[in-house]
């Protein structure tokens, strides 16, 4: 099988729009962390769902930051393939191209992951309502 120097370059805005999803996650996060913050100020009697909301949160910012780590890799790993295809080192160009994909799906399964967080974090809200 032969790559074209097309291949690798297929994945680059799909790699840059899954970082600019996980920048606006961030931003969301960082947002609520600093609501969550005064909240924590001014209401005690909130402030045990404020810590489980913060252990969330915490767990939320590392995938995060392993998500746009993964994509970055992804990408750097899919130049470097093209690099590779068009100074003719196939072998090279095959394996980065292969582990640029594989760190593609790394950052997927954390997305998930944090998806599944981010729920959760909505049920503690809920719950709180219901009580």
């Amino acid at each position: 099988m032969m790559i074209s120097i097309n291949t690798p370059a297929l994945l680059f805005p799909a790699i840059t729009l899954m970082m600019l999803a996980y920048t606006n996650r961030f931003l969301g996060l960082a947002t609520l962390i600093r609501k969550l913050n005064l909240d924590y100020k001014e209401h005690e009697s909130r402030r045990e769902l404020i810590k489980e909301q913060i252990r969330n949160l915490r767990r939320r910012l590392t995938l995060i930051k392993q998500m746009q780590a993964s994509s970055i890799f992804s990408f750097f790993l899919c130049v470097l393939s093209m690099l590779f295809i068009y100074i003719q080192h196939e072998g090279w160009a095959y394996t980065t191209f292969g582990l640029s994909l594989a760190f593609l799906m790394l950052s997927l399964v954390l997305s998930l992951n944090e998806i599944y967080i981010s729920t959760r974090a909505l049920e503690i809200e809920l719950r709180d309502m219901e009580d």
